[in-house]
């Protein structure tokens, strides 16, 4: 697999892919060998994590290079990245015991109850490439700390970050027994699901994600999805700092050049502020540079996969033919990097692609609307149900419209933006079988065990 750099097209090194009877071989070793991370005390598994979090804050400027170099997003944002993997782990390690030790229901004379919470066993992991230490750290953390082994897949588009991750667990002296890293493609990731683990959790498109589930949901296997969004955002007309939210609306759709499941794809803003809001927005998008991602001030740096370049033109010719208006970019940008412009598009619908369909880069669409009934019809138009955002002074205003909409996690004043102690989950096309931190992210890498205990005598 050759691997290049996005924002120059230069190449960088060939990686040799783990064929099926090299998978197969890890697969056998990591089953044969999960006895023994089972059997590791929590307290132990505790310290191999908070190990790894060690490893990651003393390593930081080199993997933030890595990271940059190979998916494109600016330096700064990587150390973001490392930072919050940071203080997720930080977080899971400090929770671990108070969600993982045994719950006691009742304890009398004559009756002892009590809940255990059991590893799953051998667990498949998938990740992402946009954002791959958070990705990663959400289910693989998570899955060793409750007893689990993991045999951990990075994307393909992000095999050196895989490769980095891999040498902090074992510099954090986590044994083969517990994690075991997969290099491949697509293919590898196929035949990964074809393997009897006793858990699979992946992250990626919708579609990639529905035929993972086709395939194991056969073997009544858990399974645990993380799929795409395309996250609305609803600005009212009772908000004081127009600039203010605008410039926090346009972070929220152009961070990590939009490259993000809950990243803001569909803006609706009230009438009665349209035109101030929308001359706010596009100041603040002009005034953020593009260019190479390890360039000093730089916010938008290189898409990551050149195919989605198309995928984002062509979503602005469809809208532009049904009567977009184009206030800002609109193209792809001719270099051997792979760039596209920064792009704002007016008068758009819902008959439209870039209104309706995942764009994942630089581009968003803002409408119009008469008040906040047409605002929560049109946020509850969509097949996904990831992240749903209101702007307004007033918390019951704003409650009333987000309890329309389906999605896992709500937002006032605020979008774009994950907390450990709150669980990450999706519905409808943007999730399935459970979530990913809090104490509901240790409950989705366990099975409950009831005891129920009776004395002789009663």
């Amino acid at each position: 697999m050759q691997i290049f750099n996005p924002a120059t097209g230069g190449y960088i090194k060939t990686i040799g892919e783990d064929r099926f009877i090299d998978l197969q071989a890890e697969y056998d070793v990591i089953v044969a060998q999960h006895q023994q991370w089972k059997a590791t005390p929590l307290s132990e598994r505790i310290a191999l994590m908070q190990k790894f979090g060690e490893q990651m804050e003393k390593r930081k400027d080199k993997i933030a290079a890595v990271l940059t170099e190979e998916i494109g997003k600016p330096t700064w944002q990587s150390y973001n990245e490392i930072n919050g993997a940071i203080g997720r782990v930080k977080w899971l390690t400090d929770n671990a015991e108070k969600y993982l030790s045994d719950e006691l229901i009742t304890h009398s004379d004559t009756l002892y109850e009590k809940i255990t919470y059991e590893p799953i066993g051998v667990v498949c992991v998938i990740s992402a490439w946009n954002y791959p230490y958070l990705v990663g750290v959400n289910a693989f953390v998570t899955a060793l700390l409750a007893g689990n082994s993991v045999l951990y897949k990075p994307s393909e588009y992000a095999l050196l970050t895989g490769m980095e991750i891999d040498r902090l667990m074992y510099y954090a002296g986590v044994g083969n027994h517990g994690f075991r890293l997969i290099l491949g493609g697509r293919a590898t990731g196929e035949k990964m699901t074809e393997l009897p683990f006793d858990g699979y959790c992946f992250t990626g498109s919708y579609k990639t994600g529905k035929a993972v589930l086709k395939k194991v949901t056969e073997r009544m296997a858990p399974c645990q999805l993380e799929l795409g969004g395309k996250d609305p955002v609803y600005v009212m007309d009772d908000i004081d700092d127009i600039p203010k939210v605008a410039a926090a609306v346009a972070d929220g759709a152009f961070y990590n050049n939009g490259q993000s499941c809950c990243a803001v794809e569909r803006v609706y803003v009230h009438e009665n502020i349209y035109d101030a809001f929308l001359e706010s927005f596009l100041a603040t998008v002009k005034s953020w540079k593009l260019g190479y991602p390890t360039e000093e001030g730089v916010y938008f740096g290189a898409i990551t996969r050149r195919s989605q370049l198309q995928v984002l033109q062509s979503q602005v010719e469809d809208a532009l033919s049904k009567g977009a208006t184009l206030r800002l970019g609109g193209k792809i940008i001719s270099h051997t990097g792979n760039y596209f412009e920064p792009t704002v598009l007016t008068e758009v619908n819902h008959r439209m692609a870039v209104m309706t369909e995942e764009s994942f880069g630089p581009v968003i669409g803002i409408m119009k609307v008469k008040d906040d009934n047409e605002a929560s019809q049109l946020m509850a138009d969509t097949e996904y149900g990831l992240t749903a955002g209101v702007y307004s002074k007033s918390k019951e205003r704003a409650e009333k419209v987000l309890s329309r909409i389906n999605s896992g996690t709500s937002y006032w004043n605020c979008c774009d933006r994950l907390t450990p102690g709150l669980p990450w989950s999706g519905r409808k096309h943007s999730g399935y079988g459970g979530a990913t931190l809090s104490h509901l992210g240790f409950r989705t890498f366990t099975r409950p065990r009831a005891w129920q205990m009776k004395s002789p005598e009663a």
